[in-house]
């Protein structure tokens, strides 16, 4: 019965990463804004998707997408707008990965 959990708990986590990106995506061709939707969203990818094994790469990941984010001289306002939606969306799974991380080198001390 576990097993069957953690297999419904995978779907959402990776459905919500889709959807998250999806979301994100639109928005920022459209305009408009979601934010909250994206940060809930992210929340959900940073409880659900982000391994123990998977948290270095995608903190490096992320930080580049950021700092990517950032740096928005001469791109097109559709290209910005994307941009920022999927900061938006990865950011709380940024903080919940670096939390996870901080908790087990200081659990392992």
């Amino acid at each position: 019965m576990a097993k069957k959990t953690s297999n419904t708990l995978d779907k959402v986590g990776s459905w919500s990463f889709i959807a998250g990106v999806i979301i994100a995506i639109i928005i920022g061709v459209v305009g408009g804004q979601a934010i909250g939707l994206l940060l809930i969203l992210g929340t959900f990818v940073g409880l659900l998707n982000i391994t123990s094994n998977e948290i270095v790469p995608f903190l490096i990941a992320s930080i580049a997408l950021v700092v990517a984010g950032l740096v928005q001289i001469g791109l097109p306002l559709w290209l910005t707008g994307i941009l920022a939606n999927v900061v938006i969306f990865v950011v709380p799974a940024m903080i919940i990965a670096s939390l996870k991380t901080i908790y087990s080198l200081a659990a392992d001390k």
